[in-house]
């Protein structure tokens, strides 16, 4: 594939030939920034983990050079912390045992902008390199302006291929703001009982992050496993751990479905709920 960017990198854990390696993805996440696909896709990297038949690839977006850092990174330069956050993606990739991981390289800024076509481009020869059969993004909920970029980027270029060649499903996910004010009908829900182990290794090896001053790695553990306890009030945990996403799969197939029109009806359902509570206990 050629990139708008000639400092794109495509890795390959098992060294597989690359064009082989990505036409073996069944689950293809695309998220913003490094460590953002151990945050919100585990599920979907636990379900593929040594697996024959399923095989996770993940993209990460933009360059992650202005990431906050602390302690031994405390006076890195944006360059030396791509250099970090490039090798601890790779990191993260082997442990995982992903088919790829690709890192696209863009300036946040260019993902922000609409006007700009670069990463639009990119998502699109990504998506007809795998073909995955579920797509991972972030929710158009998220407060992270560069994630709701990303996935208005990842819908556009979803749009662009022929139905045919469409994934079956297309999944926003919590990062910088959890998707339990949802209501349960509306939620994507995805267990994260098992391996946990291997969701800790995941999100530990992101050492600038954590260390750097943000604790990812307690954060999304511990509202996994109060999503699940908080799941249903009346009855026991069914799972140790959830995540949730909301299905986008509606605004992939149709075009005239504005962001804007489809996140106000799930925040509207919310309100609804609420509000119907609130009449029937008064």
């Amino acid at each position: 594939m050629n990139f708008h960017l000639n400092t794109a990198e495509v890795y390959i854990p098992d060294n597989e030939p690359m064009e082989q390696a990505l036409a073996r993805t069944t689950h293809l996440c695309l998220a913003a920034h490094q460590d953002d696909i151990e945050i919100m896709a585990a599920q979907p990297i636990i379900e593929c983990f040594q697996q024959k038949d399923k095989w996770f690839t993940g993209v990460v977006v933009t360059d992650g050079r202005g990431s906050p850092r602390n302690s031994i990174y405390e006076n890195y330069s944006d360059d030396e912390m791509r250099l970090v956050r490039f090798k601890e993606q790779r990191k993260a990739a082997f442990v995982g045992e992903f088919a790829a991981q690709i890192m696209l390289d863009i300036p946040s800024k260019v993902v922000k902008d609409a006007s700009r076509s670069e990463p639009v481009d990119d998502i699109l020869a990504i998506l007809r390199a795998t073909k995955p059969k579920v797509v991972y993004t972030h929710n158009l909920a998220d407060k992270h302006d560069t994630h709701v970029g990303v996935a208005l980027r990842v819908i556009e270029a979803l749009r662009k291929l022929d139905p045919a060649e469409r994934p079956e499903r297309v999944v926003g996910c919590e990062v910088w703001r959890a998707l339990d004010w949802m209501v349960d009908s509306d939620k994507v829900t995805m267990n994260l009982s098992n391996h946990e182990n291997l969701q800790l290794a995941l999100l530990g090896v992101f050492d600038s992050q954590i260390v750097g001053g943000k604790r990812y790695d307690l954060a999304s553990m511990g509202r996994r496993r109060a999503n699940a306890t908080y799941f249903e009030s009346h009855d026991v945990d069914d799972a140790l751990a959830l995540s949730y996403g909301i299905d986008l799969t509606a605004l992939m197939n149709d075009a005239s479905l504005e962001p804007t029109v489809f996140i106000g009806e799930h925040m509207q359902r919310f309100v609804d709920d609420v509000n119907e509570r609130i009449l029937r206990m008064s």
